[in-house]
């Protein structure tokens, strides 16, 4: 079974193979009890591969509709938030680290801050360095 494949069928579809994988499985570990061939036996890992491949699509389906549905949501499961690290998730935000009263923003635009510039001063070094520009 190709997840591919598996992408491309309805909800209903991958149910019913999942069952029929499951029931497959199922006569497989008999015929191994029973002493059967061993190519019966070797097809055991293929098939609970397939059921984990088609177990896999369903819940990568759902989870992809349930991201979809939450899209633009004010809140999300857990699940569906970003994990990142604790102190992370607890941090301020960009918007509220750079929020500034107005009596900041007046301060910061009437007294902003100074450039220097670098005195060039030939082969010999230089005793005075920087010089304000403005």
């Amino acid at each position: 079974v190709k997840a591919f494949e598996l992408r491309s069928k309805n909800k209903s579809e991958l149910f019913g193979q999942l069952e029929s994988l499951r029931k497959e499985l199922a006569t497989l570990r008999v015929a191994q009890a029973s002493n059967a061939n061993s190519a019966q036996v070797n097809r055991i890992s293929e098939t609970r591969k397939s059921v984990a491949r088609v177990l896999t699509v369903i819940n990568q389906t759902q989870k992809q509709e349930l991201r979809k549905f939450y899209h633009g949501k004010k809140y999300k499961p857990l699940d569906l938030r970003p994990k990142k690290t604790r102190a992370i998730r607890r941090a301020l935000t960009h918007r509220e680290k750079s929020a500034a009263t107005l009596r900041q923003k007046k301060k910061r635009s009437h007294f902003p801050r100074r450039k220097f510039a670098l005195k060039a001063c030939g082969e010999r070094p230089c005793r005075r360095r920087t010089r304000a520009l403005g």
